[in-house]
């Protein structure tokens, strides 16, 4: 599989992270990717950009050095029911819309509660992709995740990051082989997010490709070597919904 793809990654406007925009799309050319997606955290995580950056984003050239770019958000979620903390008025500005949830901004409740956050921000009609809900944030019922992420044109992100020894998170792989289990058995396609903070890390999945071999995972259901169809998902997203 040639990886084509990378739409989960940060620049210095999160805060924490370490490459400049166009170091990153540098990084994605010279990788050979033609899509790459700047996904800058929301509000709720200490450091990062406000609420004003989104808004500007049309400023931003949308190809360069022959990359596609997509420039996004990663937005919290907040509480039990999916509220997200970057206010709807903004998400027309936004390329690529990735939800996810971060211990800085969220209390872990019950399997119950947590699934019912995450499933709000999958009945959002607004967001494409739930970043690493395999991290071990929170206890899920991944089947009711998958099932309805099926139904409702979302992607489940592979988080490589999630995965690295360093980040001591020990559920992450437990979790990311279930959710690749389930993900098979619906035919439900996956995406793979690197979660790059620094350009060297950009289409780096070491991670997770043990993951993937593991559960003997169907690349025709990988979207990062399928640009045209990861496109064709967000157009019909974007013709779906009215902002």
């Amino acid at each position: 599989m040639k990886i084509l793809l990378d739409v989960h990654t940060h620049t210095i406007a999160s805060g924490h992270a370490f490459s400049t925009l166009q170091e990153m799309v540098q990084a994605a050319a010279d990788r050979g990717l033609r899509i790459l997606g700047i996904t800058e955290h929301t509000g709720g995580i200490p450091g990062t950009c406000s609420d004003i950056y989104f808004r500007n984003l049309p400023m931003v050239p949308r190809n360069m050095y022959g990359v596609e770019l997509l420039m996004g958000a990663e937005i919290n979620i907040v509480d039990y029911t999916g509220r997200l903390d970057l206010e709807e008025k903004y998400f027309r500005f936004l390329d690529l819309r990735i939800a996810g949830l971060h211990s800085l901004c969220y209390r872990s409740g019950t399997v119950e509660e947590n699934t019912a956050a995450v499933l709000g921000a999958i009945y959002n009609p607004h967001i494409d992709i739930i970043s690493h809900p395999g991290d071990g944030t929170a206890e899920l019922d991944f089947e009711r995740l998958v099932l309805a992420a099926k139904e409702n044109n979302v992607l489940l992100e592979i988080n490589n990051s999630s995965l690295n020894p360093l980040r001591h998170k020990e559920k992450a792989k437990g979790n990311n082989l279930e959710i690749l289990r389930l993900c098979k058995h619906y035919e439900q396609p996956v995406i793979l997010g690197s979660d790059a903070h620094i350009s060297f890390s950009i289409a780096d999945y070491r991670w997770l490709y043990p993951l993937l071999a593991e559960t003997d995972f169907p690349e025709a259901l990988i979207l990062n070597d399928k640009p045209e169809a990861f496109k064709a998902r967000l157009k019909r997203n974007r013709e779906e919904t009215v902002i």
